[in-house]
């Protein structure tokens, strides 16, 4: 029998009913032997995450304020939850020795607190083992997740239980104190286990029918990506998709292990399928282009000099400045006498003269000007390289447009390409693109 881990995310557990949707997935397959949940979402619009209740009882704990009214609304949240899926458990004896650590304990442990506690609900009512994070995820004194040791652990723990439920988002550094993922670290648990006990598959259940082609604030109702593989998945999220926590992939991609995006709403639905760079998911590739993704808050940097092309070291002399003052820089489109940095103006601000002074005085340059607001966009697909006229179709649908291109910059895997144009222009450019090459094949 194969092994399938399990995460749920926080709308799929925010209330009973939702946990028991959750329940029958789980149950519904017999591969699905290791869960993995976080704190109980929002279960309206308005309402307040866990996380986020436990929170604010922490800071009026560490400010010496009374938070036992903030705390009986989140002891009242679990308990209605055990109420509605009829468990004769208690967490009294929890909710007091959270109550009395809270002030002194740190934040990270009070945020961590929702995901343990959802922990213990859900492993009563699933029948299966829990085990408590903090004795299985690791991490050093200063926070960082220690990966090797991290699975060691976990395998030891795992090994001879066939089914068992693993907190998200926590573990416990070498000194004993609790530490936490950023947001979505639930998904990074997940992982690990997953890579842990050698799953064919993770699951990771949210409340979405998998990964969208094109945000669906920008695209009305963009169509889900049926297979992605996870170079294609890293270009897309380092442009603004955030569907998984970044440090989740690398642990079950150089395991080989596939993700399955799926919703918990609709269990029916396949999904997104995540998998390694493998003939498989060429044979699945449907679509010339697999997503588009466009992020803000960029500056080019233009410069021309004669015989530029001719003068050895100019560019490690330009980018020998940016590294000066700390700048990021992203792309370097350039012609025989020109050359275009792209950098972060988060990083750039308020050292703007600082750079162009620097510049002037160790290239040179003929001339020298620094345009803001430049967006970024990149059209990710494996199709491409296989497909001719790709970039004539690209750059035909923004013209359409009528959107003026800053940058072109194609890396040499032909897996994606990036187009720099004005910030006011980056939303449409999502929709020409979208609708030249997914529109015109539904």
């Amino acid at each position: 029998m194969g092994i399938k881990v399990v995460k749920f995310g926080g709308s799929s557990l925010a209330d009973a009913g939702q946990i028991k949707k959750a329940a029958a997935i789980i149950k519904s397959d017999a591969e699905r032997r290791y869960v993995v949940p976080s704190a109980p979402g929002k279960r309206f619009s308005d309402d307040i995450k866990v996380t986020d209740m436990l929170y604010a009882c922490y800071e009026k704990a560490a400010m010496g304020e009374d938070f036992t009214q903030d705390f009986e609304n989140i002891k009242k949240r679990y308990n209605d939850i055990i109420a509605d899926l009829g468990l004769t458990l208690s967490l009294e004896e929890q909710f007091a020795q959270i109550k009395a650590n809270l002030a002194h304990a740190g934040r990270e442990y009070a945020a961590s607190r929702g995901e343990y506690l959802n922990g213990i609900v859900i492993a009563a009512y699933l029948g299966y083992t829990f085990v408590d994070a903090a004795d299985v995820i690791v991490f050093s004194d200063e926070g960082v997740m220690q990966r090797h040791d991290t699975v060691t652990k976990l395998r030891e723990r795992l090994r001879n239980l066939d089914h068992a439920v693993i907190p998200g988002f926590y573990g416990k550094s070498f000194s004993g104190v609790v530490r936490t993922f950023s947001r979505g670290g639930s998904d990074v648990t997940g992982s690990l286990v997953a890579r842990a006990v050698h799953a064919d598959v993770y699951e990771n259940w949210t409340d979405v029918s998998g990964i969208l082609v094109a945000d669906p604030r920008v695209v009305n109702e963009p169509v889900v990506i049926p297979v992605i593989t996870y170079k294609e998945l890293r270009e897309l999220s380092y442009m603004g998709f955030s569907v998984l926590h970044e440090d989740a992939i690398f642990p079950v991609r150089t395991a080989g292990i596939p993700i399955n995006i799926r919703n918990t709403n609709k269990p029916e639905d396949d999904g997104t399928l995540i998998v390694p760079d493998s003939d498989a998911a060429e044979e699945t590739s449907i679509r010339t282009i697999t997503g588009i993704a466009g992020k803000k808050g960029f500056c080019a940097v233009n410069m021309e000099k004669g015989m530029m092309n001719s003068e050895i070291g100019f560019v490690r002399d330009v980018l020998d400045v940016f590294a000066e003052l700390g700048i990021n820089v992203e792309h370097m489109p350039s012609g025989i006498d020109t050359l275009s940095v792209i950098a972060d103006a988060e990083s750039l601000k308020g050292q703007e003269e600082r750079l162009l002074t620097a510049l002037r005085k160790k290239v040179n340059p003929d001339h020298l000007e620094l345009e803001p607001d430049i967006a970024l966009l990149a059209v990710v697909g494996r199709g491409m390289r296989k497909t001719r006229g790709t970039a004539a179709r690209i750059f035909a649908a923004l013209a359409h447009g009528r959107i003026n291109v800053k940058m072109i910059d194609q890396g040499s895997s032909e897996l994606n390409v990036i187009i720099g144009v004005n910030e006011n222009d980056l939303h449409q450019a999502i929709r020409c693109i979208y609708d030249a090459f997914i529109s015109s094949t539904l």
